[in-house]
């Protein structure tokens, strides 16, 4: 069987407050919200309509969890979300109240815009240029 990237874990302050930010405001899917124990869960979230891989919304459980919430990529873009439309996924996510830190812009992979989510992790909204 090919291997493939099923889910990325990000670490987050809460469960619930991870899951209204990706579900609520970034329109992802919430693909499995099971109980592990008293006090964790596995909570999968992924893009709207997408097959690929998923974010495992992981509860920081310690304090060197927790000072590892928004800064697991060193303060770089963590994470990338592409888009076959940028505009219409720019604004709609700039409605909900999504916090961009940069303009769009042209490169030479296409259209990109960085946001950042109330966690501190960087992402990047991308339309790739072969979309274009």
């Amino acid at each position: 069987m090919p291997q493939q990237l099923a889910a990325v874990t990000v670490l987050v302050p809460d469960y619930d407050a991870a899951i209204a930010y990706f579900c609520g405001r970034l329109g992802f899917d919430l693909i499995e919200d099971r109980p592990l124990s008293a006090d964790k869960r596995w909570v999968l979230v992924r893009p709207s309509g997408s097959t690929g891989s998923a974010l495992l919304l992981a509860r920081a459980a310690n304090e060197a969890q927790s000072a590892g919430i928004g800064v697991q990529a060193g303060g770089r873009v963590f994470l990338f979300l592409h888009t076959d439309d940028f505009d219409r996924d720019h604004a709609r996510l700039v409605a909900t109240g999504v916090r961009f830190v940069e303009e769009p812009r042209a490169e030479p992979y296409g259209i990109v815009a960085v946001f950042e989510d109330p966690f501190g992790n960087r992402w990047d909204l991308i339309e790739p240029a072969e979309v274009r």
